[in-house]
């Protein structure tokens, strides 16, 4: 009985919109890739990503059920792809931030639609943010350079804001979809690259592109819930 409670609270607060858009996407994925007939761990990778994002996006917790799933996934394929940047990210620090993420927003719910509580951070803090990952960019491009890295410095930047956005979306900030506009942008082109090298990874591409327009999406409504907020 409690799990068709939790169940009935996550799919609730949803717009008709939403209702509609969000499993078109999905679906989109799923017969393109069937078509061009892609990798199966990009598909299974595909839409356990962008279901994560707009379960994220939406505020439930249930995202990081969909997230553990997704980063098994995707570091595989960044394995077989030699993004070495992107593996050691999902692997060492999604997987351990996925749990901590479910225990930190579970303090924070809303207990009528179970969506946890938006915040902002202060422009001292957004300054310091935005020195470490500028920092710790050029840092990782030296290392991924290195290691022989097919694209160091997409896979640099993308890498290292990608953690800053992980924290962000534990810490529930609203910045964080800024964030994912650069992760995700740069990630749909570091992919289409990929892809044009000969890699069946279509999927992906599409998962990245799909979530760059959710993170437009849920930064315009992440901005509106806390203006009436305030």
């Amino acid at each position: 009985m409690a799990i068709l409670e939790f169940i009935k609270k996550e799919l609730s607060g949803w717009g008709r919109i939403e209702r509609i858009l969000f499993p078109i996407g999905i679906l989109l994925i799923i017969v393109i890739s069937f078509y061009l007939k892609d990798s199966k761990v990009a598909l299974v990778s595909a839409i356990c990503g962008i279901t994560y994002t707009i379960l994220a996006g939406k505020g439930k917790i249930s995202c990081y059920f969909f997230g553990l799933c997704g980063t098994f996934c995707y570091s595989y394929i960044s394995f077989k792809n030699a993004l070495y940047g992107n593996l050691a990210l999902y692997l060492l620090y999604y997987f351990p931030m996925q749990v901590i993420g479910i225990f930190k927003w579970k303090k924070y719910l809303k207990p009528d639609v179970q969506e946890i509580v938006k915040t902002k951070l202060s422009e001292k803090e957004r300054i310091i943010y935005f020195v470490i990952a500028l920092i710790c960019s050029i840092a990782m491009y030296y290392i991924l350079l290195y290691m022989g890295d097919l694209n160091p410095i997409i896979d640099s930047i993308t890498s290292v804001f990608s953690v800053i956005g992980l924290i962000l979306t534990v810490k529930r900030c609203v910045e964080q979809w800024y964030v994912w506009l650069v992760v995700n942008g740069l990630s749909t082109v570091m992919w289409i690259e990929a892809y044009q090298a000969g890699s069946n990874c279509f999927a992906t591409i599409l998962m990245w592109a799909i979530y760059f327009v959710l993170a437009i999406y849920f930064l315009y409504t992440w901005q509106k819930d806390l203006r009436k907020v305030k």
